[in-house]
C-alpha cells in the first residue's frame, strides 16, 4: 500500500505540459527574433527569383537557428528560476511562475533544461561548427549570469545585452556563405551582417536591460534586495543617466550605419536611401523612454512590444521601409 502511494506521489510530481510551456515564457520568445535580423538586412543579396529552392534553403537555415535559440532561452529560464526560487517567491508577479509556485520541482526543471540544451546543440551541428560554438557561448554566458554575473553591478546588464548580440551572430552564421543558383549557375553569397548592426544590437539590448532594472527598482521599493540583490547597487538617478547615454548612443550608431556605404560588409545602398529608416528608430527610442518614465513600464519588454500599438506599428513600418529600400537597391541600381 505504501509503495502504491509512493508511485502515485511520483506521478503527481510530473509537471503538466501547460506548466512547462508557461515556464518556457512563450511571450519572451519574441527576443529570439533577433536571430532573423541578418536574414532581413541581407535580403537584397540573397533574393533571387530564379532560385526559389535556394532562397527557401537560406530562410530555412535562419529559422533553424531561431529554433535553436528558442530551446536554449527556454532552458535558461528553467535553470535561472531554479536558482532564484526563493527570491521569485518574494516577488509579486514572479511567485506565480511554475517553479516558484511548486508546479515544477527543481529536479524536473533541471532535467527539462538539459534535454532542451542537448536538442539545441544537436540541431546546431546540422548547421556548422561556428553555430555550435555560438550556441555554447550563449549558454555559458547565461549560466554565468544566473550563478554569478547577475550579482555584479553593471556587468549584470552587460551580460544580458551580450545574449542579444550572440543571437544576431547566430543568425549571421546560419546564412553566411550560402549557395544559390543564379541564371543557371551556382553562386556563393557572402551574407555576413554589417558590424554596425552588432553595435546597434548591443546598445539597444543594453538600453532595454537598463530600463528593465529601473522598473524593477521602482516597483520593488524597500523590498528590492529581497527580490533581486543587485538592485540595492542601483539608484533611479544612476539608471536614468545610463539609459540616456545608451539611448543616445543607439540612435547615433544606427544613423552611422545607414550611410556607411564605404565600410566593408555595410550592405546599404550607395544613395544613402537607408537613412529613410532613421525616423522610425528615433521614434522607437523616444517612445520607449516615454513608456519608461510616463507609463512606468519596462520590466517586461516583451509585453511592451505586443501591447503598445504605436510601438508595434512603428516597428512594422520600419521593417517595411527597410526591406523596400534594400529591394529597390537590388532591383533598380
Amino acid at each position: 500500500m505504501a509503495a502504491e502511494q509512493e508511485v502515485i506521489k511520483r506521478v503527481e510530481r510530473i509537471p503538466s505540459l501547460k506548466a512547462i510551456i508557461k515556464e518556457s515564457r512563450p511571450k519572451q520568445m519574441v527576443k529570439n527574433g533577433l536571430v532573423l535580423v541578418p536574414l532581413f538586412f541581407t535580403i537584397n543579396i540573397w533574393y533571387s527569383g530564379d532560385d526559389i529552392a535556394g532562397m527557401a534553403a537560406i530562410v530555412g537555415r535562419a529559422f533553424t537557428a531561431l529554433g535553436i535559440f528558442v530551446l536554449l532561452s527556454a532552458a535558461i529560464y528553467f535553470i535561472n528560476d531554479s536558482i532564484d526560487i526563493d527570491r521569485d517567491r518574494a516577488h509579486p508577479r514572479k511567485k506565480f511562475r511554475p517553479i516558484a509556485a511548486g508546479r515544477i520541482s527543481i529536479p524536473w526543471a533541471i532535467g527539462i533544461a538539459i534535454t532542451m540544451i542537448a536538442a539545441a546543440l544537436v540541431i546546431a551541428t546540422l548547421i556548422s561548427l561556428p553555430m555550435v560554438i555560438t550556441a555554447a557561448a550563449y549558454l555559458a554566458t547565461n549560466i554565468a549570469y544566473s550563478w554569478w554575473l547577475k550579482n555584479i553591478v553593471l556587468l549584470d546588464v552587460m551580460a544580458v545585452a551580450s545574449g542579444f548580440v550572440l543571437r544576431a551572430v547566430a543568425g549571421s552564421i546560419a546564412i553566411d556563405h550560402a549557395i544559390i543558383g543564379q541564371s543557371g549557375s551556382l553562386t556563393e553569397l557572402d551574407l555576413t551582417i554589417s558590424p554596425w548592426l552588432y553595435v546597434v544590437t548591443a546598445l539597444g539590448a543594453l538600453f532595454i536591460a537598463l530600463a528593465k532594472r529601473r522598473n524593477e527598482l521602482s516597483i520593488a521599493g524597500i523590498n528590492s534586495e529581497a527580490q533581486r540583490s543587485i538592485l540595492s547597487e542601483y539608484t533611479l538617478p544612476l539608471l536614468d543617466n545610463l539609459i540616456n547615454v545608451v539611448a543616445t548612443a543607439t540612435l547615433i550608431s544606427y544613423t552611422l550605419y545607414t550611410f556607411s556605404t564605404g565600410v566593408t560588409e555595410a550592405n546599404v545602398p550607395s544613395d544613402h536611401s537607408m537613412m529613410l529608416t532613421i525616423p522610425f528608430v528615433a521614434y522607437g527610442v523616444m517612445r520607449y523612454l516615454y513608456l519608461i518614465h510616463v507609463k512606468g513600464v519596462g520590466e517586461s519588454p516583451e509585453d511592451i512590444l505586443v501591447r503598445d500599438k504605436p510601438l508595434l506599428i512603428n516597428i512594422l513600418l520600419w521593417l517595411i521601409t527597410g526591406s523596400s529600400v534594400l529591394m529597390w537597391a537590388r532591383l533598380f541600381n
